[in-house]
């Protein structure tokens, strides 16, 4: 038997010992939100994610009220839609620069959070010392073009001297982990590509999240984010194998899927389960610290960048995830090891199946993914999801991007472009998504 309330002290020590006083979560927490601002500022934009929808209200409220009796005014205004869509990110700016304020507060999920992260960049520096900074074109200087990638907002702030405002990021979905981490994914609406800024000064300033938001959140948000959770923590594990910290991302991995997989299983069977909807905020909680402890994720997550037009990003993540899985089972024993004990222990695998080694384990895992995913009511191919062929050349191409070489560097076997990786291993794989023959899958040595 599984010690679950044993699993939530240890993964919430974890989290502690990472982010310190700068994070408040928990269950009932969201009062603190004016004591955790009030020393960034005294004026806060506040960017609130579904404001006219009827579930956020009270929520907004008693953040608007913990404000006030902290002594700390405010301007309110929306977030972003879905996926964060590049048109937010410029219209948070425009509010940004207009109001003055001294701390961007944004109440929502990963796509809100993200979209204020942005925007503080822009926000901050001019077209010219963007130029100056990182020998851009004048035409993309007032944009948030040049920032895509790796480490660009820094060499601006080194150039400048400048940073961006500071960012509170009020969680209210457990998934992304999108208020502990570095990263800003961006959709651009004319291609419906997703592409992505990291960043260390995309870090927010403090942030909370009080898990008792998420009672609120529909069934399809909830398995979407949980699975998602899955997603971080399992990509970057596997593509973990040489990195000195290998064992603490292990221990962490464990401990959030076995969180996760608990509370998804309690949740479809009562959404009003406070104990199961702490283990969905702390498992997901642990995908941030994993993310950024790790080397980051890779093939799911790239090839979800590229489904924006039909899937939400956890959905897209947690589709392509078996067959990954499989792919790279050769090089991920020790992982797939961890992995079949945790779905062993939650019903979906037998001891027998624990045994096996090399393809057979990678398989096993991967179908215990799959049952598990049918449980929940989500779909488990690309085409269950409405998606045609058009999207797997669109994956490809997205592949052989050189701006996002750091996801295929990141697999447990990193794909060479020139090698013909791309063609040769994550084609079959994506058409085995599509059509969930996971024979289809290539056996690499």
């Amino acid at each position: 038997m599984i010690d679950i309330k044993a699993l939530m002290d240890e993964g919430a020590k974890i989290i502690r010992q990472w982010k310190g006083d700068q994070y408040v979560f928990g269950f009932g927490v969201l009062g603190e939100i004016g004591r955790l601002t009030k020393p960034l500022g005294s004026s806060v934009l506040l960017v609130v994610a579904d404001l006219d929808q009827e579930w956020m209200a009270p929520f907004r409220k008693r953040v608007e009220e913990s404000l006030k009796e902290a002594g700390v005014t405010f301007e309110t205004i929306a977030g972003a839609h879905p996926n964060t869509p590049m048109t937010d990110v410029y219209r948070l700016a425009l509010h940004l620069s207009r109001t003055k304020a001294d701390v961007v507060l944004a109440l929502g999920g990963g796509s809100t959070i993200d979209a204020v992260k942005a925007s503080t960049i822009l926000d901050t520096f001019t077209p010219s010392e963007v130029q100056h900074a990182l020998g851009v074109r004048e035409a993309l200087s007032s944009t948030i073009e040049p920032y895509f990638g790796t480490g660009f907002v820094s060499k601006v702030v080194q150039g400048t001297g400048r940073l961006p405002k500071p960012v509170v990021a009020i969680m209210t979905a457990a998934s992304s982990g999108a208020h502990l981490t570095l990263a800003s994914n961006i959709t651009d609406p004319t291609t419906q590509q997703k592409r992505l800024i990291l960043d260390p000064i995309l870090y927010p300033a403090a942030a909370l999240f009080d898990y008792a938001i998420t009672l609120h959140t529909p069934k399809d948000l909830t398995v979407d984010g949980g699975l998602d959770g899955i997603a971080h923590v399992w990509e970057v594990l596997t593509g973990a194998t040489k990195l000195a910290n290998y064992q603490d991302l292990l221990q962490a991995a464990e401990i959030s899927m076995r969180l996760i997989i608990f509370g998804l299983q309690k949740v479809n069977q009562n959404p009003n389960d406070e104990e199961a909807r702490t283990a969905l905020g702390l498992g997901t909680d642990l995908g941030g610290y994993c993310l950024m402890k790790g080397a980051g994720t890779h093939g799911p997550h790239l090839g979800s960048f590229s489904l924006v037009d039909i899937l939400t990003h956890g959905r897209a993540c947690a589709v392509l995830n078996p067959y990954y899985t499989l792919l790279f089972s050769p090089a991920t024993q020790d992982q797939l090891k961890m992995a079949a004990q945790v779905f062993h222990d939650a019903g979906y695998m037998s001891k027998e199946e624990t045994r096996l080694t090399g393809y057979d384990l990678g398989l096993a895992v991967a179908e215990s993914m799959i049952t598990l995913w049918k449980e929940l009511g989500f779909p488990t191919t690309l085409k269950d999801c409405g998606a045609i062929h058009a999207h797997l050349d669109k994956m490809i191409r997205a592949a052989k991007n050189p701006q996002l070489k750091m996801k295929l560097n990141q697999m447990p076997v990193p794909m060479d472009v020139e090698r013909g990786d791309i063609d040769r291993l994550m084609r079959p794989t994506l058409e085995a998504a599509f059509s969930g023959d996971l024979n289809l899958i290539p056996k690499m040595d």
